[in-house]
C-alpha cells in the first residue's frame, strides 16, 4: 500500500513553500485536499501562460481541488465542518491572513483537538521580522545563502534553486509526518511553525562549519570552485551549458583524473606529487585539465572520467534532464496526460523509492474540480445545497 495511505491533508497552501510540502506526501500516499479561492485559486496556477501554469502543474500533482470563498461566512463555516475529518492542516498565507479569517490554529483546536496544524512563515510568528513578507529570495537573503553564491570579486547571488521555498517544504513535510506518528502513540495532535529563514540556515551548515570561525567571520564566495580539482571546465561546442564539473578531491582521485585523461605523466610531475604542490601550482593544473574538457564534449568527458572514477558531471540544463538517458532508464521522467489543453507533458519524479509503496502520478487539478466530489463525500451534501452554495458564490 502507499506508505502514508489513510493520512487526510487539507491543504490552504499557495506558490511553493507549502504546495511542495502537500505535494510530497501526496505522492507517498496522503490524501491532499487543496482548498481554493472560487475564480482565482492558488496564486501560482496563472504564473505563467495558460489557465492552469507549468509552475502550478509542478507543484500540485496528486491533490484534489475544493474552491470555498473562506472569506464569507458560509465558506468557513463549510471549511469549519470538514476539518474533523482531516489529520493535518497546512497553511502557508502571508502574516496575519489566517488569523483575519478566524481559522488560526486556536479556531482549527476548537473543533479538532487532534488536529496536526501546520504553517510556514518568512520569519515565523513572533520576533523583530514577524510582520515581513517573505519569498524564496528572501529566505536566501536572509538566511546567508546570497553571501556564499557567486564569484569571490563579485555581488552576492541567489541560488537558481528555489531552495527557500522546497527546502523549507521538504522540513515541513517531515515535521507533518514525525507529528502523525507522535500522534499515532499519545492520540494528540500539535501546532508546527517553521520559518523559511530559519530552514535556510540548515543547508548553510557546511560553509558555517567550514570557513566562519565558529559565526566570527564570513564565509567567503568560491565562484565556480576551489582549485584546479574541484572546479568548472568548458567543453565542446562551447555554448552557455557546456561545461564539465570535477570534485578530484583526493591523491587517489587525482591519479583517477591522470589516467581518465591520459596524462599519466602527471603523477611524476614534481608540481604535482603532493597535495601542496597541487595547490601551489594549481592555475598550471586547471590549464592542462581545461585544455582536455575543451576537446570533448560535456558528456564525453563525464563518460570518460566517471568510468575512470573520478567524481565529474556534464552541467546538465532544465531541457537536457528531460532527455537524460540515465533519469529516462531509472523511470524518473513521468509522461502525464493533463488533459485537453495540454495533453501529455513530462514531470519529473519523487526521488525516494521505497520497495513496499508506490504512488503513481497523476496532474495536477482544475481549480475546483472536485468541490462537488469532496463535500458530497465529507459532508453529505445534496445537489440542491451545493447548487444553492454556487449560486451564492461560496463554492467553485
Amino acid at each position: 500500500m502507499p506508505a502514508l495511505d489513510g493520512m487526510r491533508i487539507l491543504d490552504l497552501t499557495q506558490y511553493e513553500a507549502g504546495p511542495s510540502a502537500t505535494q510530497a506526501l501526496a505522492w507517498m500516499g496522503a490524501d491532499v485536499v487543496k482548498v481554493e479561492r472560487p475564480g482565482v485559486g492558488d496564486p501560482g496556477r496563472s504564473t505563467g501562460a495558460g489557465k492552469d501554469s507549468a509552475y502550478f502543474l509542478n507543484w500540485n500533482a496528486n491533490k484534489r481541488s475544493v474552491a470555498i470563498d473562506l472569506g464569507q461566512a458560509e465558506g468557513r463555516e463549510l471549511l469549519l465542518r470538514m476539518i474533523p475529518k482531516f489529520d493535518v492542516m497546512v497553511e502557508n498565507f502571508g502574516p496575519g491572513v489566517i488569523e483575519k479569517l478566524r481559522l488560526g490554529y486556536p479556531d482549527v483546536l476548537s473543533v479538532h483537538p487532534g488536529i496536526i496544524f501546520a504553517q510556514v512563515k518568512g520569519f515565523g510568528s513572533f520576533g523583530p521580522y514577524s510582520g515581513y513578507k517573505c519569498f524564496d529570495g528572501i529566505a536566501q537573503a536572509a538566511s546567508g545563502s546570497f553571501s556564499i553564491t557567486g564569484t569571490e570579486d563579485g555581488t552576492p547571488l541567489p541560488s537558481g534553486t528555489t531552495l527557500g521555498d522546497v527546502g523549507t517544504g521538504m522540513q515541513l513535510a517531515l515535521s507533518i509526518c514525525a507529528a502523525y506518528i507522535q500522534r499515532s502513540r499519545t492520540g494528540e495532535g500539535q501546532h508546527i511553525e517553521i520559518a523559511m529563514q530559519e530552514a535556510m540556515t540548515y543547508y548553510m551548515r557546511t560553509r558555517i562549519g567550514i570557513g566562519s570561525g565558529w559565526g566570527t567571520e564570513a564565509a567567503p564566495r568560491t565562484g565556480t570552485g576551489r582549485g584546479a580539482l574541484l572546479n568548472l571546465f568548458a567543453c565542446r561546442p562551447f555554448g552557455p551549458n557546456d561545461y564539465l564539473y570535477v570534485m578530484a578531491v583526493t591523491a587517489g582521485m587525482f591519479a583517477d583524473l591522470c589516467r581518465a585523461i591520459d596524462r599519466p605523466d602527471l603523477l611524476t610531475d614534481e608540481r604535482f606529487s603532493s597535495a601542496k604542490g597541487r595547490h601551489v601550482n594549481s592555475e598550471a593544473l586547471r590549464v592542462i585539465i581545461a585544455e582536455w574538457a575543451a576537446e570533448h564534449t560535456k558528456y564525453e568527458a563525464m563518460k570518460k572520467l566517471g568510468e575512470g572514477g573520478v567524481p565529474a558531471s556534464a552541467v546538465l540544463d532544465t531541457a537536457d534532464l528531460f532527455n537524460d538517458p540515465h533519469l529516462r532508464e531509472r523511470g524518473f521522467i513521468h509522461d502525464v496526460d493533463h488533459g485537453d489543453e495540454l495533453g501529455i507533458k513530462p514531470l519529473l519524479g519523487w526521488p525516494p523509492r521505497m520497495s513496499e509503496s508506490s504512488v503513481a502520478i497523476v496532474r495536477g487539478p482544475r481549480l475546483g474540480e472536485h468541490t462537488a466530489e469532496v463535500l458530497r463525500s465529507e459532508l453529505a451534501l445534496a445537489e440542491d445545497e451545493l447548487g444553492a452554495l454556487r449560486e451564492r458564490g461560496v463554492i467553485g
